[in-house]
């Protein structure tokens, strides 16, 4: 499985935005935009985005509270790009949860180098506080946790970033039964829709592809009304 940093700007003025869309693909990354704070709140819990840009003087809102939302479920790097340059309005910042302060004008290797230290800062949070490192094996299935790769019998399966999200938190949680609303809050936030039917489709999509037989599966079981469970035993 091989996927682009999913880089998130939420900026209000254009030429700024298209500016730092064009210096971030150039370097490949991929990158989701939104023109003001509640569009970002909402890409930010749909999209889950691996780091976000973030400007404070935002037409609906201040920025401050856009971190301190997110704050409350998600641990995204999240950078703030602004020409405030008070120190004071840094530490508020910086207090209300971001990762870092880039202050307007920015050269752009310097915001490169800035988006890549929070990646790493954030790499090292998730692989202590959530991610079972090492190897999953059940079966004829590996999940290689360091390298985000999934294989069966030996051979790479293709997953999104979300297939990939729901068999690693299924794998990790292996034996237990993890609840359908547990799942989708993890993969797309807190704000998403309360219904089945997306986590339906990812799962049916990866019982294809990792499964022998879809409709009988050895690895995911479904708890009916429940949830899904990673079988423990091969």
């Amino acid at each position: 499985m091989r996927n682009k940093t999913t880089v998130l700007i939420i900026e209000d003025e254009a030429t700024i935005r298209n500016f730092m869309t064009a210096a971030l693909v150039g370097s490949g990354y991929k990158v989701l935009t939104a023109r003001d704070g509640q569009q970002g709140l909402v890409m930010t819990s749909s999209y889950r985005p691996d780091i976000i840009l973030l400007d404070l003087g935002l037409p609906d809102m201040d920025g401050m509270k856009i971190i301190k939302s997110v704050r409350e479920w998600s641990l995204v790097p999240i950078i703030v790009v602004s020409a405030r340059g008070m120190e004071s309005d840094k530490v508020m910042a910086l207090d209300a949860g971001a990762d870092d302060y880039v202050t307007k004008p920015f050269g752009t290797s310097e915001l490169l180098a800035r988006m890549r230290s929070a990646l790493r800062h954030w790499q090292t949070r998730r692989d202590a506080n959530m991610e079972t490192l090492g190897i999953f094996r059940i079966g004829d299935l590996m999940i290689d946790f360091d390298k985000r790769r999934v294989t069966v019998r030996g051979e790479e399966v293709h997953l999104t970033q979300n297939e990939y999200k729901i068999v690693a938190i299924l794998s990790k949680y292996a034996g237990k039964v993890m609840t359908y609303d547990y799942i989708i809050k993890e993969i797309w936030g807190p704000y998403a829709r309360g219904d089945n039917q997306i986590l339906r489709v990812n799962m049916a999509n990866i019982r294809r592809k990792i499964e022998d037989n879809p409709a009988d599966p050895r690895y995911i079981i479904t708890e009916v009304g429940v949830g899904y469970r990673m079988n423990e035993e091969g």
